[in-house]
């Protein structure tokens, strides 16, 4: 029988080390017919990336989301935030997700996956959640980026409240905004990688 380890608490966690995060100048966001090619050329050629995506929040009970707005795809030094509005971005998302040579590894992405079908028509390949990588290992709940950062690294990884339940629909997204984004997708991979999957 797997031996069952437990996540750190919220606790444990707030006294690490930060994890280092990709910086602005690291983060590309995609949201026209040129970028979203350049950015495709970019991602065709990895083996594997960070991957989530980000909604509007919603908070009238009931509420339909037309969500995801965003889908994020990250490389070991690069982060592109595809926005969905544009019709280019939505087929370069879509010709990623659907590759399976490509793994795009990320947590909680149940949710994620039925919108993308939903939203896309995509048939999603090589879609990996880390949080059955963890189940398999022992771990008994979901780990969340949170927890996965503080058990691979033994780091803290910041996550800004206010990015999280900010308007993911807007056109100009905020640096803070990307930054969260990004490094969700960022986050993934390293952890991804540093579990010896890739």
């Amino acid at each position: 029988m797997t031996e069952l380890h437990s996540t750190p608490g919220k606790e444990q966690i707030a006294l690490l080390e930060p994890f280092e995060r990709l910086a602005l100048s690291q983060i590309q966001v995609v949201s026209t017919p040129e970028q979203a090619s350049v950015a495709l050329q970019a991602l065709t050629a990895a083996t594997a990336l960070g991957f989530d995506t980000e909604s509007k929040p919603t908070f009238a009970k009931n509420e339909p989301s037309d969500g995801p707005h965003i889908v994020q795809l990250s490389t070991h030094d690069q982060a592109y935030i595809f926005q969905l509005h544009d019709a280019d971005c939505r087929r370069a998302v879509a010709l990623l997700l659907e590759s399976g040579t490509i793994t795009k590894a990320g947590f909680g992405l149940g949710d994620d996956r039925r919108r993308l079908i939903s939203k896309l028509g995509v048939d999603l390949q090589g879609v990996l959640d880390l949080n059955s990588v963890f189940r398999s290992r022992g771990y008994r709940k979901d780990m969340g980026v949170r927890g996965a950062v503080a058990v691979v690294f033994n780091q803290r990884f910041i996550k800004s409240r206010k990015a999280t339940t900010s308007n993911w629909a807007n056109t100009r997204l905020t640096e803070a905004q990307q930054i969260y984004a990004a490094n969700d997708a960022y986050a993934a991979l390293r952890v991804f990688t540093a579990l010896g999957l890739g």
